[in-house]
């Protein structure tokens, strides 16, 4: 499984990383359960958006340091290409859903 992520995604990690230490871990483990289940396993994953050749995923990132709260996370899976890449990462106090128009420029170039 290849996992790509967007410069928007690469901010926003950086952002939440300074405020929350253990999110580059938490990361790591969030892409072992990707790669076993590509669509989620449960209902803390939703599908978004399902078109013919990628699937647009709202999941559940948890968090260790904020201990028992999680944050969101919106990745694509392309399957023609086994490749996950990351869009966004919020944090669901600071931020009520995800951003609509970034998922639309990301399928707007999305080749």
């Amino acid at each position: 499984m290849n996992f790509d992520k967007t410069e928007e995604f690469s901010k926003d990690f950086k952002r939440l990383s300074r405020k929350y230490k253990s999110l580059a871990d938490d990361l790591l483990e969030f892409k072992k359960v990707v790669s076993k289940f590509l669509l989620g396993t449960d209902k803390h994953f939703v599908v978004l958006i399902a078109k013919e050749t990628v699937k647009i995923i709202k999941g559940f990132l948890f968090c260790r340091y904020l201990k028992g709260s999680s944050l969101r996370i919106i990745y694509a899976y392309c399957e023609n290409k086994h490749r996950v890449e990351f869009i966004q990462l919020y944090f669901k106090g600071g931020k009520e859903n995800e951003d609509h128009n970034r998922i639309k420029n990301y399928l707007c170039n999305f080749k």
